[in-house]
């Protein structure tokens, strides 16, 4: 593997290409540390020390932002409003007809549909800014600090629409900053950049699970921890790269005196057909009631409930109903990302067939059967990868931020497979062996 790197950095375009990523990456890290105007920086970074390993409601959002919403710097949001606007384009694609035509068209469509995504990618910024300043004014944003109230010292209009305006200009650049990487560095630009937010926050954690420990001046705790990171990304490598290959056949034609067709190929349906999505969605749909508590303000006998049960994440119903959610939108993602009876007409049209199957709606039900199948140990796989930081935080007291929890342990592998093939692929155009071998 070594000897890949060396031979990467070796062949001049793609050293180009990847100087030209870490550049980006350190100027991406460099804007997360520069504070929105507007903001008292040393309030802030006092609210931080009393609120560190306690971070609550805005614990996932800070994690995709690599630690600069807390910090209300101009990168606060981070790659979330892409990320946001890319699932509801995805799901609007399913039911809107001329979205869907859209997609049909290939590279055309296609970057029609991209150009939505950057106009809603804004929108959404502008209203997660305007939120975010709101929730800072009120002192909701760090609600244990003495100092909540004057980390906006300036609550004028002027003030405000300054700082909505240069958070939604930092989305913007992190898009572009992506679309970059993705033209002229190794590609994948955007999981990159989220891949960078996410393993920025891992020294500060592991080092923090190490200051807790009490056995051996806290080395234990921290080997362990280490140990277990290590378990996880194996399992996360294994099923990630688990697939389920369906053999297609195609005929043979004779167009003139030529024969066409009469190869083999398979479909591959991974285990893990639907990614990291329907942790992101479970995680978003169970901040919504404790977000409507902390807003409301309410003392009630339903406030009080919900804060008991879905606050500190280590309640039996708040496991259960994280575990189930999970399990639901993993289904629910594969049922509107694959389309059997598209894939099977698409086969029929070109002379494919499943051997064994009949072509049109058998071939369809057979794929619908195959995929509920797998997607079964799909779904209790990211259920069970997701409940790692509830683990932790009795084992080992940490935060639900666990460096090794679910939705950085799956992004953070997963990117770094997917980049890893796309530089052996660049690799082995150039007759090298590439990492994997």
């Amino acid at each position: 593997m070594l000897t890949a790197f060396a031979r990467a950095f070796k062949t001049p375009d793609l050293r180009k290409k990847l100087l030209f990523t870490l550049a980006i990456m350190v100027l991406f890290r460099l804007g997360a540390h520069i504070p929105v105007p507007g903001v008292s920086f040393e309030n802030v970074n006092q609210c931080m020390k009393e609120a560190e390993g306690s971070q609550g409601l805005f614990g996932l959002v800070n994690m995709f932002s690599g630690g600069a919403l807390l910090q209300l710097t101009i990168f606060a949001l981070g790659i979330m409003p892409y990320i946001t606007a890319s699932i509801i384009l995805q799901l609007l694609v399913v039911v809107i007809p001329r979205l869907e035509a859209l997609k049909k068209e290939g590279q055309a469509g296609q970057a029609k549909i991209t150009q939505y995504t950057r106009y809603l990618t804004v929108a959404l910024a502008v209203l997660q800014g305007t939120g975010l300043v709101a929730t800072a004014r009120s002192g909701t944003l760090f609600p244990q600090c003495q100092l909540r109230d004057e980390i906006i010292p300036n609550d004028s209009v002027f003030t405000t629409v300054t700082m909505i305006i240069c958070m939604t200009a930092g989305t913007a650049l992190i898009m572009w900053l992506g679309e970059l990487i993705t033209d002229r560095g190794i590609g994948n630009g955007m999981s990159i950049l989220m891949f960078v937010s996410i393993a920025a926050g891992f020294p500060g954690a592991l080092w923090a699970i190490k200051k807790q420990g009490k056995l051996a001046d806290g080395w234990i705790e921290f080997g362990a921890v280490i140990l277990c990171g290590l378990a996880m990304v194996a399992l996360v490598v294994f099923v990630e790269q688990a697939q389920r290959r369906i053999p297609v056949q195609y005929a043979k034609r004779m167009i003139g005196r030529r024969s066409y067709g009469g190869t083999s190929t398979y479909i591959p349906l991974k285990v893990n057909q639907a990614g990291v999505i329907p942790v992101i969605f479970a995680s978003s749909l169970l901040y919504i009631p404790a977000l409507i508590v902390q807003f409301s303000g309410s003392k009630a006998g339903w406030a009080n409930w919900i804060s008991s049960h879905f606050v500190t994440g280590d309640h039996p119903i708040y496991i259960a109903t994280y575990f189930l959610l999970i399990v639901f939108f993993a289904f629910f993602y594969v049922a509107i990302s694959f389309n059997p009876e598209e894939v099977a007409d698409n086969m029929k049209k070109y002379g494919g067939f499943i051997p064994g199957i009949r072509a049109g709606r058998p071939t369809a039900e057979y794929l619908s059967y195959v995929l509920n199948r797998i997607t079964w140990p799909g779904s209790l796989y990211l259920g069970l990868i997701a409940l790692v930081p509830t683990v932790a935080l009795v084992l080992f007291n940490a935060n639900q931020n666990f460096p090794f929890g679910g939705t950085s342990i799956l992004i953070i592998v997963g990117v770094g497979l997917e980049t890893v093939k796309q530089i052996e692929s660049q690799l082995q155009q150039r007759h090298y062996e590439g990492f994997l071998r």
